[in-house]
């Protein structure tokens, strides 16, 4: 089935079947069609929809959470001299 569009005699505008047209409607074009049901000036003001800007998931703080652990100074200490010195940890566990 082919859809068309047509306007009846007091002026309303639809889209309907080729087999549901009555006899006082006439078939138009889609543009005057368009133009008459205010779907131009609809897109021309909306757009084709989509998503919103800043829409989504946002996170709750600017900066992403860090990992914290409580060291004492001596702990901080080796930790340092562990990176300063390129330690591997692997090599001192075994032994």
């Amino acid at each position: 089935m082919k859809y068309v569009f047509v306007e009846d005699t007091e002026g309303y505008v639809s889209k309907k079947l080729e087999s549901e047209i009555s006899a006082d409607e006439k078939i138009i074009s889609e543009k005057k069609y368009m133009k008459k049901s205010g779907l131009v000036s609809y897109e021309k003001e909306f757009g084709h929809g989509g998503s919103r800007n800043n829409a989504g998931r946002k996170q709750k703080y600017g900066s992403p959470l860090q990992y914290q652990m409580r060291v004492t100074q001596e702990e901080k200490d080796f930790i340092s001299y562990a990176r300063e010195n390129n330690l591997n940890y692997s090599a001192l566990m075994k032994k």
